[in-house]
């Protein structure tokens, strides 16, 4: 795991920079589970979390949103049975701020400590 799970979200705004193409491959490294995708023109990061029934996927999901609301930063979730989908990017930038990275690096670690 790497450091971004410790470090904190910077406020972001309307005019803050998107990820550059070689910050998005230094990133993504550090967080190798995690898919960028584009949906609607937008780069968003993703992860499907598989779990045996959907009372874990539940629990998984507060978790999630419990960091969101720690950070004020909130992803898409999607619970399902037996899988959570997490989509985090940035609304205010319409795309990929290091925010993101930082936050599905802090997702990875709520795993880790069920």
């Amino acid at each position: 795991m790497s450091d971004l799970k410790n470090q904190r979200c910077e406020a972001c705004r309307a005019d803050a920079p998107k990820v550059s193409d070689a910050e998005l491959a230094e990133l993504i490294r550090q967080i190798p589970d995690w898919t960028p995708v584009v949906r609607d023109g937008v780069m968003q990061l993703e992860r499907v979390f598989k779990f045996k029934n959907f009372k874990q996927a539940l629990a998984f999901t507060n978790q999630v949103a419990e960091i969101a609301e720690e950070e004020f930063h909130h992803p898409t979730l999607i619970t399902e049975w037996g899988q959570v989908t997490v989509v985090w990017w940035t609304h205010a930038i319409q795309g990929l701020h290091k925010n993101d990275f930082i936050m599905a690096a802090r997702t990875d670690a709520v795993l880790t400590t069920d």
